[in-house]
């Protein structure tokens, strides 16, 4: 049977998830199996339990107890949903809910880098990529492109982030993912030689006079490819990519010298598909 609790106060502490805690005490780095995170709007959570994730409560507004949300309290009956207008929520989060729904649930145990790069013959590095939007979208392409997993270097915007995962409309949920390495010390080495170890070539995706077009024929025949995005900006570090097999960009017109880090993984996860 469903808990429907109308908020009367802020200062409910089963509400400090949605409303004071930062992403960083969301993820909870020193005991990571209770860390939470926010999933947003109704797609996203629906995606997020079919993957197997545990839900802890509901905030939602009142319009949607008998609206959209009506199935998720169904499916996940033993759990709190707090309510209210949707100006208090607002006021309580910060922001608008999407949907007017949010979710939180607690993180997974991340899979080792083996288990994801496993049966892969594709899969996405992501460098110190850091704006939550990029990293979401690059997680939709990435899904949608058949890349078969994504490595995250320790200093990447978490993908698990409220913004990531709603830009991500919930592909972080169905595609592996783990980070490559603990601490910034072990990226680009150990990092790239474990790649290497495991059987794939990795090519850097930058911008320099060396680099070899995206649809260079060596590339495409790869049985196994790591391809490594960079940091917004500046891009891959110097030594990231001296370490990688392949040097690639994407060949441009117009003068434009390069693409959004997002819109340019699109890009290279189409041209350097496995099934090519």
């Amino acid at each position: 049977m469903e808990t429907i609790i109308e908020i009367t106060s802020l200062d409910i502490p089963q509400l400090e998830v949605y409303s004071h805690l930062t992403e960083a005490q969301l993820r909870n780095r020193l005991e990571p199996e209770k860390g939470l995170f926010i999933a947003e709007s109704p797609k996203v959570i629906h995606l997020a339990l079919e993957a197997g994730y545990i839900p802890i409560s509901f905030l939602m507004e009142k319009r949607q107890i008998s609206g959209q949300g009506k199935k998720l309290i169904g499916r996940c009956s033993n759990i709190p949903v707090y309510t209210g207008e949707r100006e208090i929520l607002a006021s309580l989060t910060g922001y608008s809910l999407t949907r007017g729904i949010l979710c939180a649930m607690r993180r997974p145990q991340l899979p080792e880098i083996e288990k994801v790069c496993e049966k892969a013959s594709r899969i996405a590095v992501l460098e110190g990529i850091v704006d939550a939007t990029n990293v979401g979208a690059i997680f939709r392409s990435a899904a949608a492109l058949h890349v078969d997993g994504v490595l995250v270097t320790p200093t990447c915007c978490d993908p698990l982030n409220r913004r990531a995962v709603r830009v991500s409309m919930g592909t972080v949920f169905q595609i592996p993912w783990t980070y490559i390495g603990r601490g910034k010390d072990q990226w680009p080495q150990p990092g790239i030689e474990i790649l290497q170890r495991l059987g794939f070539r990795t090519v850097a995706m930058a911008l320099c006079n060396t680099a070899i077009s995206i649809a260079d024929p060596r590339l495409m025949a790869e049985e196994r490819l790591a391809i490594i995005l960079g940091a917004e900006g500046d891009g891959l570090a110097k030594t990231t990519i001296a370490d990688c097999d392949y040097t690639a960009c994407i060949p441009m017109s117009h003068g434009v010298d390069s693409l959004n880090v997002a819109a340019a993984s699109a890009v290279a996860f189409w041209q350097l598909r496995a099934d090519r």
